[in-house]
């Protein structure tokens, strides 16, 4: 049999070109732009198979309009786009891909982390502008990192790749606030696990890394916030609703913290939620924005596809996918 599959937006060619060596009739979405929900369910009504980004909500009517659907292969590691239990109640298969972004992500981490302690962003606007005549001892004074407190929340595998490449690389102490105690990695980074409130008061740099769930929607708050250090650098390469967006400017614009630098974003694509807001993230020089750019290499996107494609040829073949999320969709 061959199978139909939609391609929500261009993926870099070797996972696609893997689906037509197969002999799969690949649609693929050309235009550099998310399909609207009606575009999206129109296209994929006839297909066996949709491989779909982070940026298509694939909700309960999407994924009961086509009976033939029999995997959504989600080209990221977070799923928080796709309606689970629904996939499963209609047998459809979901799965994601873990693990190879970890070192990509952890390492964009960490140059956010140093770009907003040496307030580099802002150097590089300051001397774009014509503005440097002289160098000057206060001028752009930030925060040493070198020996400092990092916070990881949440130790999945880019909180661990985050606090390795710290500890080694800059000698950073790490306590992290997670579920579950790990001794191993405590014992090989000499960490400590606490409480979300004490490492926000005891933290130079906390970098986000839970997946966005209810129980992690404006994690980090005004009371948050308030709770960190003035000297303290927020990093979030997680999930935007994570962070409470106007709690985060406000802290920003009174000099609450000294910096934050975000990968994602509350509204997101949106930068703000609120447009007619007097003052806005884009407004702030303490604040690091980048487009979700974090696991952007062109080796890990390459692997990305390849392996959202593998689930969906293993599925084909009958052999369970590698990283499937629901195997309970493939019970009798």
């Amino acid at each position: 049999m061959t199978w139909k599959v939609l391609v929500s937006r261009s993926i870099p060619e070797e996972g696609i070109a893997m689906l037509r060596e197969a002999g799969f009739k690949v649609d693929v979405n050309e235009e550099d732009r998310v399909l609207s929900k009606e575009e999206l369910m129109k296209r994929v009504k006839d297909k066996d198979a949709l491989l779909s980004l982070l940026t298509e909500q694939v909700d309960g009517e999407l994924l009961s309009s086509n009976p033939d659907l029999k995997i959504v292969s989600n080209y990221a590691v977070g799923y928080d786009n796709i309606d689970v239990p629904a996939a499963t109640r209609n047998r459809i298969v979901v799965t994601h891909t873990p693990g190879v972004l970890t070192e990509a992500v952890a390492e964009h981490t960490l140059t956010l982390m140093m770009a907003a302690a040496r307030r580099i962003v802002e150097a590089d606007t300051f001397v774009r502008a014509g503005k440097f005549k002289v160098w000057g001892p206060k001028l752009f004074l930030g925060q040493p990192i070198a020996g400092r407190t990092l916070g990881i929340v949440g130790l999945g595998r880019i909180g661990k790749a985050v606090a390795r490449k710290a500890v080694n690389g800059l000698g950073m102490k790490v306590i992290y606030s997670h579920t579950r105690e790990d001794k191993e990695f405590e014992k090989a980074y000499h960490a400590r696990r606490v409480d979300l409130d004490m490492l926000l008061s005891e933290a130079d740099v906390i970098s986000l890394h839970v997946p966005f769930t209810d129980q992690t929607l404006h994690l980090i708050g005004k009371r948050e916030l308030l709770a960190m250090k003035s000297s303290a650098i927020l990093i979030n390469t997680a999930r935007g609703p994570i962070v409470e967006e106007a709690a985060l400017v406000e802290a920003l614009q009174e000099k609450r913290i000294f910096a934050a630098a975000l990968d994602v974003f509350e509204c997101e694509p949106k930068i703000s939620c609120d447009s007619e807001a007097e003052v806005q993230l884009k407004d702030l020089d303490n604040v690091i924005l980048t487009p979700h750019i974090a696991s952007a290499t062109t080796a890990t996107r390459a692997k990305m596809a390849e392996m959202a494609a593998q689930s969906i040829l293993d599925l084909a073949q009958g052999k369970t996918p590698e990283n499937i999320l629901n195997r309970e969709a493939l019970s009798p």
